[in-house]
């Protein structure tokens, strides 16, 4: 019997199974899948920022198979599993089991346990997914919690070397594991949503992310060059000295890096204000660096100290974060002493209140002339960390559902901030940690602060070239480790002066 094939503009064909199910073309070769187990739910991205096109597909049956075709992509529903094909019926991937676990109690009650299950094929490489410190390429084999930390972060994006990828588009903490299929189940979800990209190669891949999610800004040129930096200079003539150094030298270098506690005491922690005695000149400083011909980032972190600015004004609109952070202390004493607790805490990056708040605080930096940020603990910091911290509720619902963007909200907070007030120059950010989507900001993130040793080295080669594979281009990671570690052995601090760390 001849089927009858009817062309239509897809933007929201519906199976209906035993949850409802949307397949979505955005582009000829992305399309979405949505279900969402009977509860009727509009979900607005925080990644995806593009309009599905009118893409002309073709809906036929078979059966009990429904299939769209596009002028790149086949995509066959049938008993509620997905399969994905290219325009000349090569299967690429076929969907496993999904799941919705209901959730019964506390701040998420009325959502759930989202499971989505991938049969990829038992010697396909995967790339992707994050910064992992695993030191591998591929990233098969994986049993992981995909959440966002100091020395590892997730995208939620992987491709394969058959040319396709996928974007996991849930915020939420996210299970990997890599069984007989590819397991996703993140902790909160009203609905499973994920995209297929199909772009015949790495390059196609990541070109259909940036289109889902947004172009790469081009960096300002001193970027691209050397930035000197170390743990922290201490006072403003310490960091001068290093810039007219360099030039009496004539070594090449285009910036240098304020790293913390520039602003006096762990209880007014982050103030952006040069609250720190060592630095009383502060104009002078950056003014000095700028003729030099040198550019000058500082470091800025998510949370603040009680007694800054912020601080108060984050706390009056009840806008920041109860778990513990870094530091723990109010003294600047190592070990920390914990009869004297430093108040410090996150502030609520899902608020746009709340970001106008930071970005008016950092804005006093902006105007003296600081070049470029160093934004620190956008994963953030979470100190005895316990599960419970993330049901903590803030603008977005729960904590716990929005956990892993927050460095993309804190990141797009600063930089959509800086360009709507400054022309005159490019945002540069540097940042500890990202998800998806990031890269339409222009920022740099490090690997974290990573130990010292030549396994360590070696790890961040596959660690930088994944991150790349996420659509995210812009990656660098500390030169010879942060923690020195073994090398300490006259004592702590030691290790520089270590020969076997020099070498490293």
């Amino acid at each position: 019997m001849k089927r009858k094939a009817i062309l239509i503009p897809l933007l929201a064909l519906t199976v209906n199974i035993s949850w409802a199910q949307k397949v979505e073309f955005f582009t000829p070769s992305i399309v979405r899948i949505v279900k969402d187990n009977g509860q009727s739910f509009d979900k607005k991205s925080e990644v995806v920022n593009v309009a599905p096109q009118k893409v002309k597909v073709s809906k036929t049956s078979n059966g009990a198979a429904t299939i769209y075709k596009s002028a790149a992509l086949t995509v066959t529903v049938e008993n509620g599993k997905v399969t994905f094909a290219d325009a000349k019926g090569t299967v690429l991937l076929k969907e496993g089991e999904s799941k919705f676990t209901p959730i019964t109690s506390g701040i998420d009650k009325g959502s759930y346990k989202v499971k989505q299950c991938f049969a990829i094929e038992k010697d396909e490489p995967i790339y992707g997914i994050g910064l992992i410190q695993n030191g591998k390429m591929s990233q098969r084999g994986e049993h992981r919690l995909m959440t966002q930390s100091n020395l590892e972060d997730y995208g939620n994006v992987f491709q394969s070397i058959k040319g396709y990828g996928i974007f996991w588009d849930n915020y939420s903490p996210t299970q990997i594991d890599d069984n007989a299929t590819l397991e996703l189940e993140s902790q909160v979800g009203k609905v499973i949503d994920y995209y297929f990209m199909y772009g015949g190669n790495a390059d196609g891949v990541i070109a259909q992310m940036r289109y889902l999610s947004g172009k790469v800004p081009m960096q300002a040129l001193w970027t691209y060059g050397f930035h000197q930096s170390r743990e922290r200079y201490k006072s403003q003539n310490e960091l001068l000295e290093v810039v007219h150094k360099y030039r009496d030298l004539k070594i090449p270098f285009d910036g240098i890096i304020q790293d913390w506690q520039y602003w006096g005491s762990n209880y007014t922690w982050n103030a952006m204000e040069f609250l720190n005695e060592d630095f009383g000149q502060a104009q002078r400083m950056i003014d000095d660096v700028h003729k030099n011909n040198a550019h000058m980032s500082i470091s800025i972190w998510s949370s603040f100290g009680p007694n800054t600015k912020a601080f108060k004004e984050l706390k009056d609109k009840n806008l920041l974060f109860s778990f513990n952070t870094w530091p723990q202390s109010g003294l600047s004493f190592w070990p920390p002493r914990m009869d004297y607790p430093s108040g410090v805490r996150c502030y609520d990056v899902y608020s746009q209140e709340a970001r106008d708040i930071y970005w008016k605080n950092l804005s006093r930096l902006h105007k003296m002339g600081i070049d470029a940020w160093w934004m620190d603990s956008t994963d953030p910091d979470h100190l005895d960390f316990k599960d419970s911290d993330l049901d903590e509720k803030c603008t977005s619902g729960s904590y716990r559902s929005v956990r892993n963007i927050f460095p993309l909200k804190a990141v797009g907070g600063v930089y959509d901030h800086q360009r709507a007030v400054d022309s005159s120059r490019r945002v540069f950010i540097l940042t500890r940690s990202y998800f998806a989507g990031q890269q339409r900001t222009g920022a740099n993130t490090w690997s974290g602060d990573v130990g010292s040793s030549w396994d360590s080295f070696r790890k961040q080669i596959p660690i930088c070239l994944n991150y790349t594979l996420t659509a995210n281009p812009n990656v660098n990671t500390d030169i010879g480790g942060f923690f020195a570690g073994s090398y300490n052995t006259q004592g702590h601090n030691s290790g520089t002066r270590n020969p076997q760390y020099q070498e490293l």
